[in-house]
């Protein structure tokens, strides 16, 4: 006999179950009827004292985080002023060379005119930087602003007033680049 045939006489109960089925719902487990079921302990109240714990925490890293911007805005704005006044340090011997140049008498009249430009130009330059000279002659003494380098005795000028000035002194802001240097009448 052929396999086609026997498959034909074997028992249907051996046969394979041709439709489809459902797929069976996983079964829970239930506890067993005799065990007793375990206490559970009872719900804890709502603590109002863990939202407001979460409230203080987020304000307080709201506040950090503003000082945190407040000092990195400041921080910047300090190393700004700095590398201006870095700048400026660099270019004020230049100043004092224009300055010497513009007094010095000579008969080249476009020479002059050309050191004048290049002098008015170094100006208008540290004017956008924000540097501003120290005003010295006839103002009274201030360690803070000038560096007195000789004193003389003069009853024409009041006690620790500025009688000359030897180097100009400049400043950006509050912040000092350099000291005048001065003669002082005591």
């Amino acid at each position: 006999m052929s396999a086609k045939k026997k498959n034909e006489h074997s028992d249907p109960a051996q046969e394979p179950e041709t439709e489809q089925t459902a797929p069976e719902a996983p079964e829970t487990e239930l506890p067993p009827a005799d065990e007793p079921e375990k206490e559970t302990p009872p719900a804890a109240e709502p603590q109002p004292e863990k939202p407001q714990a979460d409230t203080e925490r987020y304000l307080r890293l709201m506040a950090e985080f503003d000082n945190y911007k407040k000092r990195s805005a400041k921080e910047r704005e300090n190393i700004y002023t700095d590398v201006r006044v870095d700048t400026v340090t660099k270019f004020l011997p230049v100043f004092d060379n224009l300055e010497r140049a513009m007094k010095t008498e000579t008969a080249d009249e476009a020479y002059k005119k050309g050191v004048e430009m290049t002098f008015n130009q170094l100006m208008d330059v540290f004017k956008k930087l924000g540097v501003e000279e120290i005003e010295s002659v006839g103002k009274t003494f201030d360690p803070a602003m000038h560096n007195a380098v000789m004193h003389v005795e003069d009853d024409e000028h009041g006690e620790s007033e500025i009688v000359e000035e030897f180097q100009k002194g400049f400043r950006i802001g509050d912040k000092v680049i350099r000291f005048s240097m001065v003669k002082v009448a005591n």
